[in-house]
């Protein structure tokens, strides 16, 4: 799969410009284990790992074991990057991993360590930094090759067994590589020298610059610039859901009632929720469109674009109270909580685009198939409703032309469909519904793509955020209390001594965790809190954010480093800000400490917020569209604001009425805390809320704004004229 990346200026090196890199597009495949010794990724609990664990490749995963080895026997390190559900990284596998010419060949001069970039975002993180400088371009499956003492000197991603097409081979490549090792040390060490020198430099520094409204104003016309006015979307193929930038402009919308806003954001939603990229048989959004129209994706489903994509829909819903978008939503929810979903309570990561070496081959019909399942005026239905062709509407990307098979995406409306066939709307719908069943019963005893059940706290951490709001605007109880179980997990099983870690499998936590980690779950915390009102849940939420500060806080400079100072490894400490397929732990940490401010009335957290966007303001400024997630957090910062207490008491009937203002009106530019009437538990942690009380007995509301206070009311009707909603 492709990482976006902002283009860093190569380094001139003769020596790396001797081979040729490429990036790659991801898919997968079922892991083929072979009759052979496993290597030493037997013992890993990494899905990824584990499909390696029978290469002929001697493989290592990330040790002192293997490093002390490159030292003793002088031998440079080739490191392979990639993750379980990675179409290309199991096609190099199979080409080469597998191959026992290649294996011999990196058995006898090189180290060899594989790394699931799931459970080691660090290390992936700073190799894919060195991937872009030297070659421009990153992706997976990454390939470095570095001195024992983790120092890179190569850098690429998939390379074939042999050269072909201008592409340099595992065969050719491997050799020239060791020989440059051999008798070109001096020039390798120099390079090497370079390139972490390089890196260590790159470290941002606190200026005078600030992102302002016209930071968030020049972001708002890139994307409007590239909307695909056809399609819906951003410029060409291939095309990502990337919600981030899609909720980020839902926000402007409700700042500055610009309708364009509000069509860029509803058209896109509602193209991708018809395409093929999104499973109308199963539900669930597919990793990305290969094409502008969303009809044929990569099949590849990821738990955190299911979060991000709930999060962007539900909005949009409460925004629009479009039925289509709290019905994709509920869907989603359906299929994570049906497949995605541990008896734990724990999230898992991903599943495979192939099945049976196919990609796609488990969503895919044919025209024959529907016909045996199908009566005729099912068939009508699906042929018309979703384009069915004799010959396949599928076009295979890899294979060329038509496939034979037909993806289902939605290309004439219910609508037209229902006058075509003498139906209203309803039956229409209630006919499709039952064909759906009947379809998704038939595809479950086909063979399932892999599943990666590996729990990752970061990804929990956004589908909490997800369930949670999702819970409060559609005030369904099971999806908050989802969301509940899911954070019962990680207390339970990924936070040791208020520290976070990272992953979680077959009974094993595992690595500390990261500003993701750290981010994404304080985000679940706050929407949690703010659905539900228990007290508990910001208290966690305050936390885990003094845990975060102590531990990744650049002093110096400003910012959060990705890793916390005690991590051991002796790579250089990154920091993340651009908003690629998830936001960055920084973004989202902006709008937390924002969050918090207000929910808390501590300062100390704008503080904070604001060292942090200057931190970064010189590099956002280069290209502020991609940097959607921070400039979420900017114009919160920027616009007016609501902070609103509601006393009363839980499960009332006039505590309940207040509570729907903001279940039922889109307000992005508020925090909402809720004080029971007969405890103090909320003002132990918000101090201002102490004074606070009923009028009457009656659940009284309290709204502020932009550091103003309106009288407290018992009048809902007085609670939206102050709240600007009419």
């Amino acid at each position: 799969m492709k990482k976006k990346f902002l283009k860093l200026k190569c380094l001139p090196l003769s020596l790396i410009m001797l081979f040729v890199t490429i990036s790659c597009s991801s898919q997968v495949k079922e892991q083929r284990k072979n009759a052979m010794k496993p290597n030493r990724l037997i013992n890993e609990k990494s899905p990824y790992l584990l499909q390696h664990a029978y290469n002929p490749v001697e493989w290592y995963p990330w040790s002192d074991e293997a490093f002390q080895k490159a030292i003793d026997e002088d031998k440079p390190i080739f490191l392979s990057i990639g993750y379980s559900t990675c179409h290309w990284c199991h096609v190099m596998e199979k080409e080469s991993f597998e191959d026992s010419s290649v294996a011999e060949l990196l058995n006898k001069y090189f180290v060899s360590i594989k790394v699931d970039r799931e459970e080691r975002p660090d290390i992936d993180n700073y190799y894919m930094t060195v991937s872009q400088m030297l070659t421009g371009s990153g992706g997976w499956p990454l390939t470095i090759i570095m001195t024992p003492q983790k120092k890179p000197f190569f850098a690429g991603t998939y390379f074939p067994k042999e050269s072909k097409f201008g592409r340099v081979g595992m065969l050719e490549l491997l050799p020239k590589i060791f020989d440059a090792w051999k008798n070109k040390r001096n020039e390798i060490n120099e390079s090497a020298e370079k390139i972490v020198s390089i890196i260590n430099s790159t470290e941002t520094v606190i200026s005078d610059e600030e992102l302002d409204i016209s930071s968030v104003e020049e972001a708002i016309n890139i994307f409007k610039k590239s909307f695909d006015e056809e399609n819906g979307g951003f410029g060409k193929a291939p095309k990502f859901p990337s919600a981030h930038n899609l909720i980020f402009l839902l926000h402007q919308y409700f700042y500055k009632k610009d309708p364009e806003l509000l069509k860029i954001v509803t058209a896109t939603l509602t193209k991708m929720s018809q395409g093929g990229i999104y499973d109308h048989i199963g539900f669930g959004f597919h990793r990305y469109s290969t094409d502008a129209n969303w009809k044929v994706p990569h099949f590849e489903k990821m738990l955190y674009d299911q979060a991000m994509l709930i999060l962007a829909y539900t909005e949009a819903y409460q925004a629009t109270k479009n039925e289509l978008f709290k019905q994709t939503a509920e869907e989603v929810i359906h299929y994570v909580l049906r497949d995605m979903t541990s008896a734990d309570g724990g999230f898992y990561s991903a599943e495979d685009a192939d099945s049976e070496g196919e990609e796609g081959k488990f969503y895919l019909w044919t025209k024959k198939e529907l016909q045996k399942i199908l009566n005729p005026n099912q068939l009508k239905i699906v042929t018309k409703l979703f384009d069915i062709k004799d010959d396949g509407n599928f076009i295979d990307q890899f294979r060329g032309g038509n496939s034979g098979e037909n993806i289902f995406y939605i290309s004439n409306s219910f609508t037209d469909v229902a006058k075509d066939l003498n139906l209203t709307e309803q039956q229409l719908v209630n006919e499709y519904n039952l064909i759906r069943k009947k379809l998704f019963e038939i595809r479950e005893k086909r063979i399932h793509p892999h599943k990666d059940d590996k729990i990752l706290t970061d990804w929990n951490g956004l589908m909490i955020a997800a369930l949670a709001k999702a819970g409060f605007v559609f005030n369904n109880d099971n999806y908050l209390n989802a969301a509940k179980k899911s954070y019962s997990f990680i207390n339970n099983n990924l936070l040791k001594e208020d520290k976070l870690l990272h992953r979680y499998r077959d009974g094993e936590a595992i690595y500390d965790g990261n500003i993701d980690d750290y981010s994404f779950v304080i985000w679940g915390l706050l929407n949690l809190y703010e659905s539900t009102f228990e007290p508990e849940y910001l208290i966690e939420a305050v936390k885990l954010n003094e845990t975060l500060n102590k531990n990744f806080w650049d002093d110096n400079f400003g910012g959060y480093f990705f890793t916390p100072y005690y991590r051991a490894e002796d790579l250089t400490r990154q920091k993340e800000i651009y908003d690629g397929a998830v936001p960055s732990g920084n973004s989202v940490q902006m709008l937390n400490l924002l969050r918090l401010a207000k929910l808390t009335g501590n300062s100390q957290y704008e503080s904070y917020a604001n060292n942090l966007q200057k931190a970064f303001s010189k590099q956002v400024k280069k290209y502020l569209a991609g940097y959607s997630m921070l400039l979420t957090a900017v114009s919160f910062a920027l616009n007016e604001t609501f902070e609103i207490v509601i006393v009363g008491k839980i499960g009332e009937q006039d505590s309940e009425d207040a509570i729907n203002i903001f279940r039922n009106n889109y307000l992005p530019s508020k925090v909402l805390l809720f004080k029971s009437n007969n405890t103090n538990a909320i003002d132990k942690i918000t101090g201002f809320t102490k004074p606070l009380k009923t009028i009457n007995n009656i659940a009284t509301v309290y709204v502020c704004k932009n550091f103003n206070c309106n009288l407290p009311t018992t009048d809902l009707s007085v609670v939206l004229k102050q709240l600007n909603i009419k």
